[in-house]
């Protein structure tokens, strides 16, 4: 059913009305799966074919369980800061949270390189990395002020949805964020989806983390996977993100350093697979020789334009080719500011002027400063003129006006 377009009447101007198809079941596969799932749950229940015993087989598919959330919620509540009391702060808490975030932040660096390889884009530089880091904080922070009791991260699944209807359009995503906020002032309305089963849950997250992994997985495409040590590298680092968290779930408490806080910092930090998987790998990766080439280093190089050990720039249709592409980790508004202004904002870890705190990576990215600078950022020409007298004088290099 991907190929069939179901008919729609639209206008247009200068048409007036006409059919148009529209391919509705290749879009929204997932939702259409939700709904339809839902409402055969739905008359399974009405119908009483679901039993009511809960120690039953199939009662977990009931559509009236959780009936008393819709009868309990408000139709409109606004959320505001402090609305259940001020913040307190304590060393426990700010540790704990610590260590969740640092989790978090590096499962969500996997998620943003998923989603670029789901959506067709080049992987994400090191600015557009930090600028979902620091929106996950300030998400944090606002989370805390609006006494959510949950912090901000990035969300597997999504990801996953990018990768089954093809859609990675951030417009898309913008008007979600706006349905998101409006079901949450408008409380039975938002309520009404607590109700879908669990069952129909467990079937959507088979789906979406199922691709997820596949997707993490095919990057492996870059490394010799015929060299023993990649294998091995790969093999204990898998093995010991799945087993070292579930042994610490089945022994609690076998952290004890002497320091409450710590032990807690330790245990979620253990107990996240991802970050147990990643340490190790990296730790592996870094410690045991091997060539750039076993290392998969310059077929990801070589796959996205991108330079050299040396530093040597990559020949002048590829570079270009790459500085194009990557316009699409730049901010939506602002950008002329940004390059004009780039003797400062190189300096800001979320601008895309930024090339590191060390002195030498300027120098080896200056070709990337100038060439995005001269032709790919559409600015005034003043505009222009301005900031190629700014990066004449910070990297020595000429821009032709």
């Amino acid at each position: 059913m991907r190929n069939l377009n179901v008919p729609c009447f639209g206008w247009k101007k200068n048409k007036g009305c006409a059919v148009n198809r529209f391919p509705f079941f290749k879009l929204f596969p997932v939702i259409l799966s939700v709904l339809l799932v839902w409402l055969l749950c739905y008359i399974l229940t009405i119908t009483d074919v679901l039993p009511n015993d809960k120690d039953s087989y199939g009662y977990d598919a009931r559509t009236d369980l959780k009936n008393q959330i819709i009868a309990d919620s408000k139709w409109f509540r606004f959320p505001y800061p402090g609305q259940w009391g001020m913040p307190t702060v304590s060393a426990a808490g700010v540790l704990g949270m610590l260590a969740g975030a640092l989790s978090t932040a590096i499962e969500s660096v996997g998620d943003y390189y998923a989603c670029a390889r789901l959506a067709g884009a080049p992987p994400p530089p090191t600015h557009a990395i930090n600028r979902g880091i620091c929106m996950e904080g300030i998400g944090c922070i606002l989370a805390g002020l609006w006494g959510t009791g949950n912090g901000s991260t990035s969300y597997s699944s999504d990801i996953g949805s990018i990768g089954i209807t093809k859609v990675g359009s951030r417009m898309v995503w913008i008007v979600f964020a706006i349905i998101s906020m409006l079901l949450g002032c408008f409380g039975k309305l938002g309520a009404v989806f607590v109700t879908i089963p669990d069952p129909v849950i467990g079937g959507i997250f088979i789906t979406l983390f199922g691709l997820v992994v596949a997707v993490g997985i095919s990057n492996l495409q870059f490394v010799d996977l015929n060299s023993t040590r990649n294998l091995f590298i790969t093999g204990s680092a898998i093995i010991l993100g799945l087993s070292v968290p579930k042994w610490m779930k089945t022994n609690p408490g076998v952290i004890d350093t002497g320091i409450p806080d710590l032990n807690q910092v330790i245990t979620v930090l253990m107990g996240t697979g991802m970050f147990v998987g990643g340490l190790i790998a990296f730790i592996l990766d870094n410690t045991i020789p091997g060539t750039p080439e076993e290392r998969g280093i310059t077929k990801w190089r070589r796959s996205f334009g991108a330079q050299d050990n040396n530093g040597d720039d990559a020949d002048d249709d590829s570079e270009a080719v790459r500085r194009e592409v990557m316009r699409c980790y730049d901010f939506p508004f602002g950008n002329n500011a940004i390059y004009k202004n780039a003797s400062y904002t190189k300096f800001i870890p979320v601008c895309p002027t930024f090339r590191g705190f060390g002195r030498g990576r300027l120098h080896r990215k200056k070709a990337d400063l100038v060439e995005a600078s001269s032709e790919h950022i559409r600015m005034p020409v003043h505009g222009r003129n301005d900031y190629a007298e700014v990066v004449n004088k910070e990297i020595g290099v000429q821009i032709d006006e």
